[in-house]
């Protein structure tokens, strides 16, 4: 670990992945990748790179999920509000924090976000501001930081937009990175050759 952040990293993995199994008999986070990494291993592997705790939130009753991510370093929390989407499962991590000095919070599908971005958002989420995103090419990504002050916003999320509310109407420290991993999630088996 080249730079260890003071955040808590928030890893939501709760998600039914419909897109890639509308079946829903395969989880698209224990798919592998060329390397036969599972892919949300890989995701937790390159956050905790930089922060020293990752809270993993996943769906009851995904146990072989939850073993992965145990394996790759991450304390998991399940949750059973994750049914009512993202901002639920946001909340629950951040509930499940509560020691927490700054979050930095990504998603399970995005395998590919590079290392460096990660230290980026965390450098500057731990030299004092509030709300960090990575930008590529205009676009916002993952992982955002948040600091301790949205605490209690982050804590009353609900439903499936996630953060984006918050990210909308308060001011955002952009980092504007050549890392187009920060837009990249495995939606479709098809996505798991060109990630």
């Amino acid at each position: 670990m080249a730079y260890a952040s003071l955040a808590t990293g928030v890893l939501l993995a709760a998600g039914l992945g419909s897109r890639f199994d509308p079946d829903g008999l395969h989880n698209k986070l224990l798919a592998r990748l060329p390397d036969g990494t599972p892919v949300a291993h890989e995701a937790a592997h390159r956050l905790l790179r930089v922060v020293t705790r990752v809270l993993a939130v996943v769906r009851p009753g995904s146990d072989a999920l939850a073993r992965v991510l145990n394996d790759a370093g991450c304390d998991v929390v399940f949750t059973a509000n994750s049914e009512r989407g993202m901002g639920a499962s946001l909340a629950a991590g951040i509930e499940a924090s509560e020691d927490a000095e700054g979050w930095i919070v990504a998603l399970a599908d995005m395998p590919r976000i590079a290392t460096p971005t990660i230290e980026a958002v965390a450098r500057a989420l731990d030299g004092g501001a509030s709300l960090v995103a990575p930008f590529y090419q205009g676009e916002r990504g993952h992982p955002v930081g948040f600091g301790i002050e949205h605490r209690n916003a982050l804590l009353t999320l609900d439903g499936d937009t996630g953060a984006k509310a918050l990210l909308m109407s308060q001011r955002v420290t952009r980092l504007d990175l050549d890392d187009p991993g920060i837009l990249r999630d495995v939606d479709t088996p098809g996505d798991l050759r060109n990630i």
